[in-house]
């Protein structure tokens, strides 16, 4: 007998898979989606994850051989963690907070995590801030029996360059399969809205759904709010735009929330607009799309443009989309510095099982495999989840990853352009004023809220609390404060990546 011990996601293909394993088509979803899983693992086994397409991360106890079986998507949509303890039995879930509270558990903190998180402002790799508590990797699976763990991965972004297409080839491929994903991302009877910024990626989302309603973010300070550029969007599909307006002090004062919910630091300020659009959006609807994954499949950062001038350099230094304190200041700050624990170390072998391809490849898959699932998948599964809001994310899927592996990199960036292909088929449903709209990124005011004394008083009390001595030399954080409020600043990111560490360290360790 197979037992589902833990599961989220959403399983896209389910109608083929339904009448592959003999199931009944018309179930609830929540039925439908665990008896596919059910039956996949009684007919594939440890292959199950060839045959399934979508978002999930789940826990199977096959009572027949007294195995526990855990399994989490390809590219990490959403997260699974286990913790062995001393006395030999595995704490897993989708969820820390499954098992945080049993007897078995030892709250400790893991100090080298915290030297990564400077420089990168998210948790990468397999470990956490908890120690012993590791992160079931994406394209990975875990048994255990016997007492035994054993965990192997199943699946490797491979990349195959073809040159014998061209560019409207291309684009008509990534058109016609994201046809194909918005008729799976949900069910008929089902009603989802959009979120929507000024990019290319959620506008072509959009249009190509059956959504009737956006949902976006906006704030007073006008060259830091995207907002009429998504309602001029909604505008020009015939559609609607709700827009919540954020201000500085409901800002800062939900920061505790986030990383309570987030049960990691997160140093992307991002992730707190986030979840107050996640919050806003779950009052009038439960189920929301968003564009996550083509920024990395298909060449949309700005930096990529970079990438041939790196060349054979980057296995040196590039660790994904965020670096943001070198080691010799980490050096300074940090009361407990290991010089062994690199976060380059993290992506080692990235670069070698990219040996050969181009530097803008190298560079993505780093991103891909590191930064997504450390970054934009954790904050977009938190706080969706927290507010109560299921998120689906058409464009992250295999079949997309597919079309972008084979993808040359001449059609992914130009020294003009980024996301080349990819634009050219959103441009097939979108105007070309939004379809090759410049990027701007989820931007916020944090820059300049951070500085402003009548928002910034916890941020100066925390980094300044008797307790945050453990961690950090005071003299050198309020260097770098001082720097920060007299111009320079550039400096925010490392004071928010400080901050965000210490709110979360008050909610698990001090409350």
């Amino acid at each position: 007998m197979i037992q589902i011990k833990d599961y989220r996601g959403h399983i896209r293909n389910h109608a083929a898979l339904c009448a592959e394993l003999g199931l009944p088509a018309g179930m609830p979803r929540r039925e439908r989606e665990e008896k596919i899983i059910t039956a996949a693992y009684e007919k594939w086994g440890r292959d199950m994850a060839e045959h399934l397409y979508g978002m999930f991360a789940f826990a199977l106890y096959d009572t027949e051989t007294e195995t526990l079986f855990c399994l989490r998507d390809h590219f990490g949509t959403k997260p699974f963690y286990y913790c062995l303890t001393e006395d030999g039995r595995l704490l897993y879930g989708t969820n820390i907070s499954r098992f945080i509270g049993d007897k078995g558990f030892k709250k400790e903190l893991n100090y080298d995590m915290l030297q990564i998180y400077m420089t990168l402002t998210y948790v990468a790799g397999e470990d956490t801030f908890f120690k012993g508590v590791k992160k079931l990797m994406p394209g990975h699976l875990l048994e255990f029996r016997d007492g035994k763990l054993t965990v192997e991965r199943y699946w490797t972004p491979t990349f195959k360059p073809d040159n014998d297409k061209s560019l409207e080839d291309w684009a008509d491929e990534i058109h016609e399969t994201v046809k194909l994903m918005m008729k799976e991302v949900k069910d008929p009877d089902e009603t989802a809205e959009s979120f929507l910024s000024g990019g290319v990626d959620s506008s072509y989302v959009f249009a190509m759904s059956d959504a009737e309603m956006s949902d976006s973010c906006g704030y007073e300070e006008e060259r830091f709010d995207e907002s009429p550029l998504a309602r001029k969007t909604a505008e020009l599909l015939g559609r609607k735009n709700s827009t919540a307006y954020i201000t500085p002090e409901q800002y800062f004062g939900i920061v505790p929330y986030v990383m309570k919910n987030m049960e990691q630091p997160l140093g992307d300020a991002s992730a707190i607009v986030f979840s107050i659009g996640c919050l806003e959006t779950a009052k009038h609807t439960k189920l929301c799309y968003s564009g996550e994954g083509a920024d990395e499949f298909f060449g949309g950062y700005n930096m990529y443009r970079n990438a041939e001038r790196y060349g054979d350099n980057l296995k040196t230094f590039y660790v994904g989309n965020t670096n943001i304190m070198k080691e010799e200041e980490k050096q300074r700050l940090l009361k407990h510095y290991d010089p062994s624990v690199l976060p380059i170390n993290l992506v080692k072998h990235i670069y070698e099982e990219t040996e050969g391809l181009d530097p803008l490849t190298k560079m993505s898959d780093v991103d891909i495999q590191i930064w997504l699932e450390g970054d934009i998948y954790l904050n977009v599964d938190k706080m969706s989840e927290a507010a109560g809001l299921e998120i689906r994310m058409p464009l992250t899927d295999r079949r997309v990853f597919d079309i972008a592996s084979r993808l040359p990199s001449k059609y992914k960036v130009t020294e003009e352009q980024n996301k080349v292909a990819f634009r050219t088929a959103a441009a097939k449903v979108l105007p070309e004023e939004i379809a090759f709209r410049k990027k701007l990124g989820f931007i916020v005011p944090i820059r300049i809220w951070l500085a402003d004394e009548r928002y910034n008083a916890d941020v100066r009390a925390k980094l300044t609390a008797p307790w945050a001595s453990e961690f950090f030399d005071f003299e050198a954080v309020d260097a770098i404060w001082q720097d920060y409020v007299g111009g320079n600043s550039d400096n925010w990111r490392k004071i928010w990546t400080i901050y965000t560490f210490l709110v979360w360290y008050e909610q698990y360790f001090l409350i």
